[in-house]
């Protein structure tokens, strides 16, 4: 009994070794209040990062509405982690501002001084190209950086019924720091649009959320009104969980598929989401393919495989 113990004390120890740290960036939205419903995926993905056991979260930071943000991290921190407190900070407010440090960027170079870290990615890119060009000696503390933008050629962004095409909000808000990332030595990871598209969450998925429990209410609560907005301009009451992916290549790589060392380069080109961007003809796209000649290049994912979306669901439906 004594050895076996033990051995299980050995397995645990190990996979607590295991763990990949990361560094949680987000633009979290969730539930504020505005005219429109906005997006719920960097919410529903910070929840998801919380219960899995293959990542240790050693902060967070967020950028734009990080006022409203850093309340409903606390939030959400209290009712889904239960172990040592993870530290938040607020970081650039609108993502305009690339080398102004702030809290988020300090805190960032503090705890990439102590240790090497994977950062999660879900929104604009200011707050880590603020770090890398103001501190380009931590870059080797940087394992990789997952990102949720970028696109192959051809490729509109138009889910659901397919008749109004978005766009690549997270590269498009702040094209300048996703050069310094592009100009940097650090691997990158993207996994936005296209592999999401292949997950669909809607109202019967979230049925296995305990209505009694008060995380599980609030989540079920707030998501409606963004799965009325998806109804009324993409036809589909659901949505996509675009930053759960971007989180998926980290806790679960084996459930995409992958163009892996792929060149990726800014391309300008007419604008494809003319309807939600009426003064905009011309813009950059942020794509990947074989055919580039670019330098940099970086593992791009394609398609999340079947089983990943009942990942999320299951992760959600979990007890801490």
């Amino acid at each position: 009994m004594k050895t076996k113990m033990i051995f299980y004390a050995l397995l645990f120890t190990c996979a607590l070794q295991a763990q990949t740290k990361v560094w949680f960036d987000t633009d979290l939205m969730i539930g504020m209040p505005d005219k429109t419903a906005r997006e719920v995926d960097d919410g529903i993905t910070l929840i998801m990062a919380l219960k899995q056991p293959q990542i240790d979260i050693v902060g967070i930071s967020s950028i734009t509405y990080v006022d409203y943000s850093y309340d409903i991290i606390q939030k959400l921190l209290k009712w889904h982690h239960k172990g040592e407190s993870i530290p938040v900070y607020k970081g650039s407010p609108k993502a305009d501002d690339l080398g102004v440090e702030n809290d988020a960027t300090r805190a960032l170079y503090q705890a990439l001084k102590k240790e090497k870290l994977t950062i999660l990615a879900l929104g604009p890119m200011t707050n880590i190209a603020t770090l890398i060009q103001n501190h380009p000696d931590i870059i080797p503390q940087i394992e990789k950086i997952s990102i949720c933008a970028a696109r192959t050629p051809g490729l509109v962004f138009n889910p659901g019924n397919g008749k109004l095409n978005v766009f690549d909000y997270n590269y498009e808000l702040d094209n300048a720091s996703m050069n310094v990332l592009l100009e940097s030595s650090i691997p990158l990871v993207f996994a936005g649009y296209e592999p999401s598209s292949y997950t669909h969450i809607g109202n019967i998925d979230l049925a296995s959320l305990d209505q009694n429990e008060e995380a599980d209410k609030w989540l079920f609560d707030i998501v409606q009104p963004w799965m009325e907005n998806n109804e009324k301009y993409f036809g589909v009451r659901g949505f996509i969980p675009f930053d759960c992916s971007t989180l998926g290549v980290i806790t679960h790589p084996d459930y995409f598929t992958y163009y892996k060392d792929i060149p990726i380069k800014v391309n300008y080109k007419k604008n494809d989401a003319l309807e939600i961007q009426p003064t905009t003809p011309y813009k950059n796209f942020l794509e990947v393919s074989y055919q580039f000649k670019s330098k940099k290049k970086v593992d791009y994912a394609i398609r999340a495989l079947q089983g990943f979306e009942e990942k999320i669901l299951e992760t959600l439906s979990v007890k801490k």
